[in-house]
C-alpha cells in the first residue's frame, strides 16, 4: 500500500508512506520537490563538513552533499552565512589547504567578473577571511600569484584531447583549475544569454560540456562551455 499524507509536525511537507502486505513497518520517502527543512539543511552540511575534515565548500557539498548548493544560498541569502549557521566559521579553521584557498579566489573572481580585491574576502561570497591567506602566502599580491600558477600550470593528460578511437580518459568533472581557465576565456560570462555574476546578482555559472558526456563528448577545454543556471537548466529540458 503507498499513499501520500501530511506530517504532525505542522511542516507542511508531503511525504510518501509505504507498507507492504505482512510488513507493518512504514519506510518513508521523500516526495521530489518537496521543501527541505532548515535543520535538515544545517544536519547536511555538518555531515559533509565532517567527513572532509571540517572545511565545507561549495564543491566539497556538491559532491558530498544530499541537497542542491542553490537550495542551501536561497535559504540562508549566500553560502557564507550558510557556513555560519551550521557553525563552521572561517576562523574555526587554523590551516586550509591550498585547493580551499585557491577555490574561494575563483568564488570571487568568478562573482566580480575580475580580479579580486583583498577587502573583498570580508564579506559575501567569500567564506574565508583575510588571515589565513596572510598565514600561508605573507600577502594578498603573494596569494593572487600562486593562484596564477596554480591556474596557468599545464594539466597534459586531462587537456589533450584523444585520438580518433582511443577509449575516454580522465573524469567528467572538470578540475579547479580547468573550470577556471574556462570561466576566464569565457569572460565569466553565459555562452547562451550574456548573463554574468558581477551584472546579475544571484546568477551561478556552470562548466558544461558541448558535447554531453554521455553522448561521448570529453572533459577537454574545446568541449566546455561556461552557461548559467537558467540556459543550462533549458538545454537539459531540450535534450
Amino acid at each position: 500500500m503507498t499513499g501520500l499524507r501530511r506530517p504532525l509536525d505542522g511542516s507542511g511537507r508531503s511525504v510518501c508512506y509505504i507498507r507492504t502486505m505482512g510488513d507493518r513497518r512504514f519506510t518513508i520517502t521523500r516526495v521530489q520537490g518537496a521543501p527541505v527543512a532548515t535543520d535538515e539543511l544545517l544536519a547536511d552540511m555538518r555531515r559533509v563538513a565532517e567527513s572532509v575534515g571540517g572545511i565545507l565548500t561549495q564543491r566539497s557539498y556538491t559532491e558530498h552533499g544530499r541537497y542542491n548548493v542553490s537550495t542551501v544560498e536561497r535559504r540562508f541569502g549566500s553560502w557564507g552565512r550558510a557556513v555560519q549557521a551550521a557553525g563552521f566559521e572561517a576562523g574555526n579553521v587554523v590551516n586550509y589547504p591550498d585547493a580551499a584557498l585557491y577555490e574561494n579566489i575563483m568564488r570571487l573572481w568568478e562573482h566580480y567578473g575580475r580580479q579580486p580585491r583583498r577587502a573583498e574576502l570580508a564579506g559575501p561570497p567569500s567564506t574565508i577571511t583575510q588571515s589565513p591567506y596572510k598565514r600561508r602566502f605573507r600577502s594578498w599580491m603573494d596569494a593572487l600569484e600562486s593562484f596564477a600558477t596554480y591556474a596557468n600550470a599545464a594539466e597534459t593528460s586531462a587537456l589533450r584531447e584523444p585520438a580518433q578511437g582511443a577509449e575516454r580518459r580522465g573524469r567528467r568533472d572538470p578540475s579547479l583549475r580547468m573550470r577556471f581557465r574556462v570561466l576566464k576565456r569565457d569572460d565569466f560570462r553565459c555562452r547562451a544569454c550574456g548573463a554574468s555574476p558581477a551584472t546579475s546578482p544571484g546568477l551561478h555559472l556552470h562548466v558544461d560540456h558541448v558535447v554531453p558526456w554521455s553522448g561521448g563528448g570529453e572533459t577537454v577545454e574545446t568541449n566546455l562551455q561556461t552557461l548559467c543556471d537558467r540556459c543550462n537548466l533549458g538545454k537539459s529540458d531540450a535534450l
